[in-house]
């Protein structure tokens, strides 16, 4: 895409073309957030660990998905990635030089069940207690997501998320996780942005595994949600004194007009995107009222669902990357609501495309933390891609720097308003694999060169570690 020329805060401010005046913006030190606030930054598996078929390591959905012709940018995969499975010694010491004390990284199901259930690849088990025990050795904590996007491929042929004996083959999946890990890891996540997984994969076809249709849709939005479920339960009941979370891709959504369909349509959108599944885990139900055509989904149902969909989280993860505009569409179907992008509605954007609206973050902080049920928030996921270059052995990233000081802010504002926001991981510690963008976009805080797998920290991962440090910035 062609960048838009480099754009500092002040410009990254003035994404609201309103009149409104901006509110004061609270001092950004790490010491405004109190000393319990957790930092990190994080990672998923098939983004970063490489070494596909590496000692006993089955295929995934996204091996699979990867390897087609067309699927991903420049034919990439992640068949190599950042080559973390190898090096990741070297990348914890990295980490731990970046006084980052808390790390988010995901499961590979297909390297410790390489055909999803039945027998266990002691390769995989082992290299995840490697994995585990330098963390803790170095001071950093492991935060484990059970599921970011690579089903086995195994149990995908017998119909992946559609088939409700998914549910079953999940909870054995995160039983051996908890009494292969829970012994030292406290902190677990169940899935990794459900709605974006079903809705890409099953819905629109352009993930993993390429689905497309409400046929496949909707029996993979209810067996995910059971699946939410029950993965807390057995977390909880393994290991009792773990923090239990799940993880949700949320956008700040607002009408285009302050017209009556425009606004309709985004409480359309709010719903489809920020609480499909967030509300079943609440005891609330989906939310069919404003989602008509999800009641089709009924039907996927069985008695006693209702309660299996619910389970008392100890914290929600939040992942925000941007806004969304919508107006009404009459011609789109089901929906009937279009997303405006940013470029036509000249706003800051990022190598994604996305609108950088810090504010976003402080709606959606407060969003949540209006319902009564969750205990605290987390920030699983926050950050940005823009066209990094590395230039005699620096990467001077300062729309990255801006884009993080901003959306800091909106967080503090919101915390020191009242949001139980109590944690915020940075997207991404390295530069990866971006899925269907392949190796374009760099979330990195770390730069890697994917021809020598060389690692350079950038300017960002600099100024993230001075403000850990607590340095006046």
């Amino acid at each position: 895409m062609q960048q838009k020329p480099s754009m500092g805060a002040a410009a990254f401010c003035m994404t609201d073309t309103t009149n409104k005046q901006a509110p004061q913006q609270p001092v950004l030190t790490r010491a405004a957030f109190g000393d319990d606030f957790q930092w990190g930054v994080a990672t998923a598996a098939y983004q970063i660990e490489g070494a596909h078929t590496a000692e006993g390591k089955g295929p995934s959905i996204w091996d699979t998905f990867a390897s087609r012709k067309g699927k991903v940018k420049h034919s990439h995969t992640g068949n190599q990635a950042c080559d973390f499975f190898h090096r990741y010694s070297d990348d914890l010491l990295l980490m731990k030089a970046m006084g980052i004390q808390n790390f988010r990284f995901s499961l590979s199901w297909s390297r410790l069940l390489p055909d999803g259930t039945g027998k266990i690849n002691q390769a995989g088990i082992a290299y995840y207690n490697r994995l585990i025990d330098q963390c803790l050795e170095l001071g950093i904590t492991p935060w484990i997501t059970l599921y970011h996007w690579d089903l086995p491929q195994a149990l995908e042929i017998k119909g992946g998320w559609t088939n409700r004996d998914i549910v079953g083959w999940f909870g054995a999946y995160a039983t051996l996780c908890a009494n292969s890990f829970g012994d030292r890891v406290k902190h677990w996540m169940v899935l990794n942005e459900p709605m974006v997984f079903t809705g890409a994969g099953y819905f629109l076809g352009v993930h993993a595994p390429g689905r497309r249709g409400f046929g496949s849709f909707i029996p993979a939005v209810h067996h995910t949600a059971l699946c939410q479920a029950e993965g807390g339960r057995i977390l909880k009941q393994l290991v009792p004194d773990a923090q239990v979370g799940t993880t949700f891709s949320c956008s700040h959504v607002e009408p285009l007009r302050e017209q009556e369909n425009d606004i309709r349509a985004a409480k359309r959108v709010d719903a489809l995107l920020n609480r499909l599944f967030l509300e079943p885990a609440l005891g609330l139900g989906y939310p069919l009222e404003e989602l008509k055509f999800m009641r089709r989904i009924e039907k996927h149902m069985k008695p006693g669902d209702e309660e299996l969909l619910r389970f008392d989280f100890d914290f929600i993860g939040i992942q925000n990357y941007t806004r969304e505009v919508v107006r009404y569409a009459f011609w789109t179907p089901f929906i009937q609501a279009n997303l405006v992008p940013a470029k036509k509605r000249n706003v800051p954007y990022t190598h994604m495309n996305w609108e950088v609206y810090p504010e976003g973050i402080y709606h959606l902080l407060h969003k949540y933390s209006g319902y009564s049920t969750i205990r605290k928030l987390i920030i699983t996921e926050n950050g940005a891609a823009f066209p990094d270059e590395l230039r005699d052995g620096q990467v001077n990233d300062q729309q990255r720097v801006d884009f993080l000081q901003l959306y800091l802010q909106q967080v503090l504002r919101a915390r020191q308003e009242g949001a139980n926001v109590e944690g915020y991981f940075v997207w991404s510690f390295l530069d990866n694999f971006e899925w269907t963008e392949g190796y374009e976009p760099r979330f990195g805080l770390v730069h890697v060169d994917y021809s020598t797998q060389q690692r350079t920290v950038k300017s960002s991962g600099h100024w993230y570690r001075d403000f850990l440090r607590g340095h006046n910035l």
